[in-house]
């Protein structure tokens, strides 16, 4: 899920994505509204083409979201390779990209999201590629996930940063390392700059600063074993407060020039200076080898 899954979550949403009922005296659950915002999100845009508009930059254009799987797919990919029969949980999976393509590598996948909506497009998009198989994707809470025993990989790709109660957010991480397995890796990637960057934020998604996602994985007992950058390019973030005030021809223009720069930056500089990057890989493992996390639901 994206979760974007990045600055441009600071995009205007649809009224209606954060609307509540007007006989309700108080808003709704967090998660409630977490759920309403990616079902009327995937319910627009979950089926046209690849799906990218519901699970990476929200409301931008098909060129601008290949730009962000490109670099996603490239930061990923060192620790992309699984084995047959390797079990691997993709948490927050929205249309099963990465399910997919681990699955026709081998890996029996199992991807939990929020919304059903999601859900059901990532069983037709394994179903067209016949991968339904080796994949198995359900509706569920991240905060309550509970996928059946423990698995090699866990991979989890811009969903934290739409966690917003630090509550929730712990409570998310406690339970995929529940499902981690001894001598498993957690892959997450994250908007997590090395300094606190709030420009960017908004009602359904935050840049936390990276040192406060690794106290958080320290105090859920993971350890990491490796960072990577993903976007140092500064363009986008430079660009993406002010693009809601351009004339949308100005703001296409701008786009496709951010675009366009932000390519060869992102390819040569990414893993050589990932403290510049906007998001990070994090490349976790139960904290030490006689660790062994609480038993997963069944």
């Amino acid at each position: 899920m994206s979760v974007e899954a990045h600055p441009l979550s600071a995009l205007p949403l649809p009224a209606h994505a954060l609307q509540t009922h007007p006989l309700q005296a108080h808003p709704l659950p967090a998660d409630h509204r977490a759920r309403s915002y990616w079902e009327r999100r995937a319910w627009r845009f979950a089926a046209r083409g690849e799906g990218l508009a519901a699970v990476c930059a929200y409301g931008m254009p098909e060129f601008y979201n290949r730009m962000i799987q490109w670099t996603q797919r490239r930061a990923l990919l060192p620790w992309l390779t699984v084995h047959p029969g390797m079990r691997v949980l993709d948490v927050g999976c929205g249309v099963g990209r990465w399910g997919r393509r681990l699955a026709a590598q081998g890996a029996q996948v199992t991807g939990v999201d929020l919304s059903a909506t999601m859900i059901a497009q990532a069983r037709r998009r394994a179903h067209r590629s016949g991968l339904s198989g080796s994949c198995r994707f359900m509706v569920q809470d991240v905060a309550e996930l509970a996928a059946g025993g423990t698995y090699e990989l866990v991979l989890g790709v811009t969903v934290l940063q739409h966690i917003l109660d630090p509550s929730r957010l712990r409570r998310s991480l406690e339970r995929m390392t529940a499902h981690l397995a001894p001598g498993g890796r957690m892959l997450l990637l994250e908007a997590a700059p090395l300094r606190p960057n709030a420009r960017c934020d908004s009602q359904t998604f935050t840049a936390r600063e990276r040192g406060r996602y690794l106290q958080l994985f320290a105090d859920c007992g993971l350890a990491l074993r490796a960072l990577a950058g993903v976007d140092p390019a500064p363009f986008k973030l430079w660009l993406l407060p002010h693009l809601r005030r351009l004339p949308c021809p100005t703001a296409a223009l701008a786009t496709a020039l951010v675009t366009a720069l932000s390519l060869p930056v992102d390819a040569l500089l990414a893993r050589r200076v990932p403290a510049r990057s906007w998001h990070a890989v994090f490349v976790l493992t139960h904290a030490s080898a006689t660790h062994c996390s609480a038993a997963a639901s069944a």
